[in-house]
Formats: structure tokens, C-alpha cells, sequence
């Protein structure tokens, strides 16, 4: 009785023990998009960009009555409602918005340039439109929304469809039953207000640019469709494709891949969940893509009735040793880092493909760069591809940034789902190298658990690339001058270790011992100078000596800088802060900055500093040895 007892006790145990151990491991599967429609650009469907309604709500009545009950008639802002015929039908009907005769705007773009009272504004803004499409009967509609800073929430014809947290990565919601022959309206919640939970938390060095920053669309596709196809270049030198279809007929269906200029042809038949792995070797005349060639191909994806097109190019990136291999060849990343705002006085975060082409042509063609880091967030998929078409190596991050809430699950949760949002959009583009998961976050057991998941995630959503974080350092003086080192517990965990560093702007280090600062070596892996910077208003320059904010003192920071990183033997890249002067709430002097951090290379309006010369001179020294 007594054994049987324990044999009991002990079948418990281990059930109990296994049941823990499963919900540890899916708690260590990264979360994937339900739906992640590959080059939703391409799709048969309406883009909604251009003119929409707008209506302020600081205190989110369209959301809840004041005592926390449900938005009652008259506040939903949702609602399919032509007001003013309502309250004429009914003169005792109450209606405290009407979203036909509030202001209208184009979007995209940020609620900065709606009206000057909205410069600061954190909070709801409600916007609508009306569409009309045809509905043809086996087709499924989807509404897709690139960006929308910070929640949004999504209503079509009144139903709520769906919400989404994050202000830099896509949601794509479907409305097939939603959808109505001819006419409908569209409603968009966005709520720009962040917490000490949500990521990025509120304080931040760039302008919070509330709105729907990126394009909304309206997508068609068969009632099976292929939702996502990624196409590369393995390290063992094979095409591989990975295909998910989506719909009533994904299961055992037969998947073609064409890439027509290599005369390749994949093919293969999904699993029951409509997964599909296809593989051949890369052909010999296959031309590999790099900053100096390139080259893209056509790729189309063929399932049933639907037929998905893309263009990629193929590269392979991996570390050996201390060196980054492009291609099995070592690179040096010569670079800069680039917030996502356009050239102008009144930037409101439309970064269209003019706009990305201005700021990316002065890092290839200005500068003698190959390299850009993205920062601090998932940049739109119009600068990636731009970036792929140009040749531009790019370092793509989440805004994992600053003091996140490292020991809440909820916060951990979302920056997981914008780890997955960011690659599932972006697996397809040759530019990118380089995935980022944090940036000058302070060192705790709880940081290090909530980054080294995040680490996880990536490696096992693409394990192509290469992972990297911008870490913070430690510098003492050894006597013969001062050290730096990197003491981050995070770095073992990192193919390339990426590293902030302003000596002679902050801190107390003279300009001119800047370049004698050392770095040891002895991590056995790469390192990038993620940034590196001084402000300078453009063109306020002063006779010797130079001060802070002039020119002279930035283009000498520069010099002694680049000094310093030549004599460090394994540092492979940088990416100096910044291309651009952005917006940055936090700096506000009233002669320098006015709003504007003016650590960029060119003005707002796109005016060269000194400093941009005598970065695009060492960059082109360097590339005249490199020979890329």
C-alpha cells in the first residue's frame, strides 16, 4: 500500500514536472503573426492612403463612458453614422462627435502636422474614411496597416476587427465578413500613449510622432493564398524556401517557386498545416547580392489558384573569429545610424520612396557608406527595399530602449511580438545583417533574462543573420591612459558585440585625449561602434577655441574619434549618431537645438556639416583599400 503510495506520488511529480517543463519551452517559442502577408504591396486590392477625417480624444470617449461602462450611442466614433441626418430625424437624439464635418488630413503621416496644438499631444485621435470595392464572391479581404504609433484599434462598417500594440510593425486583419459590394467605411483608434510598461517607455530622444505613419490597404486574395514566402541563400550554398499557406485548401498542396533568371524551379507540397520547405542548390551562375553588386531577382510563388511575387537578392552573412563575412569574404561596415524622418522643418514621419531614397543616397553615394543602422525601431518596408535596390547593409532593431520594465511578462510579450513582426516582415531582404534586440539598457538579472529571450526568438525565427545589441561600457584609467571595456554579461550571448561611446561630448574626457583611448581585446568576436556623436547647429562656427555646438567642435570629434577606432584591432563597423538633426522633445536650448537633437551629419533640411566631410573621407579611404 505504502509503495503503491509512493509509486503514485512520484508518477505525480513527474507529471507536474513535465507539464512545467512544457510551459517553460512554449514559453520559450517565439510568438509568430497569425497573419503575415509577404509583400502585401503587390497584392490585388485599394490602398487607403490619402484623405481622411480626424477627431481628438484625450479622454477616450469613444472608448468607455466616464464610469467605465460601455461608449454609449452617441460617442462611438466607430459607429456608421451620418449625425446630423440623425439628429434631424430625431430632434432629441444626443450625438457628441460627428466624424463627417471634423478636419480632414493625408495620411500617412503623423498627428504633428494636423494642426500646431497636436505638437506634443499623447493621447486617442479617431480617423475615418470611406471606400467603395467590389466584392467578388471566393475572395478574402484583409485590411492591412504598416504603422500605427502607439495601439490601435481597427472597425470596419462598425465591427471591431481587431487591435494592435506596437507604432513600427504591422498588423493585417481579416475582414472578409465584414466587407460589403460598393460602399464601407473604416475607423482606426490611435492611441499614442505610452507607460513604463509598453516599449519604448515614455521617455525616449526622438519625437513620439503619434498617428498612422505608414500606409493602410485593403488586400484581396484567393480564398487559399500563399501568406508567406521566405526565400534565401543557405550557408551550405543552397535556395531554400519556406512557404505558408493560408486557407481552407493549404494542407497537401502542391508549391512551386520559380526564380526565372537562374532557371530555377522549386517544388514540393505543404504539410497538414500548410507548411512547405523546398531546397536546391544554388546554381553557378548565381550572382551573389553585396553592396558593391546589388543584384535582385525576380522570385514568384505559385499554390492553387494564387500566385505571390517578390524580389530578393541572395548573400550569406556569418562571424569567424573577430571578422564579419559577407559572402565568405571579410567587410568592414561603414556606416551611420538614421532615424526615420524625412528632410524638412516639419517632418511628420511620411517616409515615402522619395524621401527614403534623399537620406539613404547621401549614406551611399555622400558618405562612401554600405552600411546604415536603422534606428530605434522597424523601419518601413519601403526603406528596406530601397536599401536592398541600392546596396546598403542594415542593422534592423526593436525599440527595446533605455529602462523597459524588465521583470513584467506583459512587456516582455509585446517586445517578443515586435521581435517576430519585425523579421516575418523582413526575412525576405538581402540588406539586412543584422537584428538588434536592445539599446543602452542598465545591466540586471531580470534585463539580462527578458534580452537573452529575446536573443532566443531571433535565432530561432532566422538563423541566417546575425544578432547584436548597442551596450554600454566601462572606462578606468590604467595609468598610460584610459581603457574602455565591455563588461556586459549580454555580449557572450551576441555574434557582434555593438557598443555606444561619446567620449569628448559627454563625460569628463578632453576632446583632445579621445583618440588614445584603448580598447583590450580578447572577446573573440567583432565589435561596431553603434554610436558615436556631437551636436552642431549648422553653420555656427567660432575662431579657436571651438566650443560645443559649433561645427568646428563636431568636425574635430570626428577626427579624434576615428583616430581612436582605427587602432582597434577588432572592431569591424560603425555607425555614428546620426545622418540627420531629428526631433527630440528632450533637447531644448533655446539657441541650438530648439526641439531638435543636433547630432546629425547634415541640418534638417539637409544641409552638409563639416563633419560629413570628414566622415565621407575616411569612409573613402577605407574603401578605396576594400575595394567595395
Amino acid at each position: 500500500m505504502i509503495a503503491a503510495i509512493i509509486r503514485a506520488g512520484v508518477t505525480l511529480l513527474a507529471a507536474l514536472a513535465f507539464s512545467l517543463a512544457a510551459t517553460a519551452e512554449q514559453m520559450r517559442l517565439p510568438t509568430s503573426p497569425d497573419i503575415v502577408m509577404t509583400n502585401p504591396a503587390s497584392r490585388d486590392g485599394l490602398d487607403l492612403s490619402g484623405s481622411w477625417a480626424w477627431s481628438v480624444d484625450p479622454y477616450r470617449d469613444g472608448l468607455a463612458g466616464f464610469h467605465g461602462s460601455e461608449a454609449g450611442k452617441g460617442h462611438r466614433r466607430y459607429d456608421v453614422e451620418d449625425v446630423d441626418a440623425a439628429t434631424r430625424a430625431d430632434p432629441a437624439a444626443l450625438y457628441e462627435y460627428d466624424m463627417r464635418r471634423v478636419p480632414r488630413t493625408t495620411l500617412p503621416g503623423s498627428w504633428t502636422g494636423h494642426a500646431p496644438k497636436l505638437r506634443h499631444y499623447e493621447g486617442l485621435i479617431w480617423y475615418s474614411r470611406e471606400f467603395s470595392h467590389a466584392v467578388t464572391p471566393g475572395k478574402r479581404y484583409f485590411i492591412r496597416v504598416e504603422a500605427a504609433n502607439y495601439l490601435s484599434r481597427v472597425y470596419l462598417n462598425g465591427v471591431f476587427v481587431g487591435s494592435h500594440e506596437g507604432g513600427f510593425t504591422p498588423a493585417t486583419y481579416e475582414v472578409t465578413d465584414q466587407m460589403k459590394d460598393g460602399a464601407n467605411a473604416i475607423t482606426i483608434g490611435v492611441d499614442s500613449q505610452r507607460s513604463p510598461e509598453t516599449v519604448p517607455p515614455p521617455v525616449t530622444d526622438w519625437e513620439t510622432y503619434g498617428g498612422i505613419t505608414r500606409e493602410v490597404r485593403l488586400i484581396e486574395v484567393p480564398e487559399t493564398y500563399v501568406d508567406e514566402a521566405w526565400v534565401r541563400l543557405t550557408r551550405d550554398g543552397k535556395i531554400a524556401a519556406t512557404v505558408q499557406l493560408n486557407g481552407s485548401a493549404k494542407a497537401r498542396a502542391a508549391v512551386r517557386v520559380e526564380v526565372p533568371d537562374l532557371k530555377l524551379v522549386l517544388t514540393g507540397t505543404s504539410d497538414g498545416g500548410g507548411l512547405a520547405e523546398l531546397s536546391a542548390k544554388a546554381p553557378r551562375k548565381l550572382q551573389k547580392w553585396s553592396p558593391g553588386n546589388p543584384k535582385l531577382y525576380d522570385v514568384t510563388v505559385i499554390a492553387g489558384e494564387d500566385t505571390l511575387a517578390e524580389r530578393i537578392g541572395f548573400r550569406t552573412v556569418e562571424v569567424r573569429g573577430e571578422d564579419i563575412l559577407l559572402n565568405g569574404k571579410p567587410i568592414y561596415l561603414r556606416g551611420i545610424s538614421m532615424h526615420e524622418e524625412e528632410l524638412g522643418t516639419d517632418p511628420v514621419r511620411a517616409m515615402s520612396e522619395g524621401a527614403a531614397r534623399a537620406l539613404l543616397s547621401e549614406i551611399k553615394y555622400g558618405l562612401n557608406g554600405n552600411f546604415v543602422r536603422l534606428a530605434h525601431y522597424p523601419h518601413s518596408e519601403t526603406t528596406l527595399r530601397l536599401a536592398d535596390e541600392m546596396g546598403l547593409l542594415v542593422w534592423s532593431e526593436v525599440p527595446v530602449y533605455w529602462l523597459i520594465d524588465w521583470e513584467n511578462a506583459e512587456t516582455l510579450a509585446a517586445a517578443r511580438s515586435m521581435v517576430a513582426e519585425n523579421i516575418h516582415r523582413d526575412r525576405n531582404r538581402a540588406s539586412i545583417v543584422l537584428w538588434s534586440v536592445a539599446n543602452e539598457t542598465p545591466v540586471s538579472d531580470a534585463r539580462n533574462h527578458f534580452l537573452e529571450t529575446l536573443i532566443g526568438d531571433v535565432r530561432a525565427l532566422d538563423g541566417t543573420r546575425l544578432v547584436t545589441a548597442a551596450l554600454l561600457t566601462n572606462q578606468s584609467d590604467q595609468g598610460d591612459g584610459a581603457e574602455a571595456r565591455i563588461d556586459d554579461p549580454l555580449a557572450e550571448h551576441l555574434d557582434v558585440m555593438a557598443v555606444n561611446t561619446y567620449n569628448g561630448w559627454y563625460g569628463g574626457m578632453p576632446l583632445a585625449d579621445v583618440h588614445a583611448l584603448k580598447w583590450p581585446g580578447g572577446y573573440g568576436k567583432p565589435m561596431i561602434f553603434s554610436e558615436f556623436g556631437a551636436g552642431a547647429l549648422a553653420g555656427f562656427h567660432e575662431d579657436e577655441p571651438a566650443r560645443k555646438f559649433t561645427e568646428d567642435y563636431q568636425a574635430e570629434y570626428y577626427r579624434q574619434t576615428l583616430a581612436m577606432s582605427d587602432n582597434v584591432p577588432f572592431l569591424r563597423g560603425m555607425s555614428p549618431w546620426i545622418l540627420k538633426d531629428f526631433r527630440s522633445p528632450r533637447r531644448q536650448h533655446p539657441v541650438y537645438q530648439q526641439g531638435w537633437n543636433r547630432k546629425g551629419l547634415i541640418s534638417e533640411t539637409g544641409r552638409r556639416k563639416e563633419a560629413f566631410g570628414v566622415l565621407a573621407a575616411h569612409y573613402a579611404g577605407m574603401k578605396a583599400k576594400s575595394g567595395d
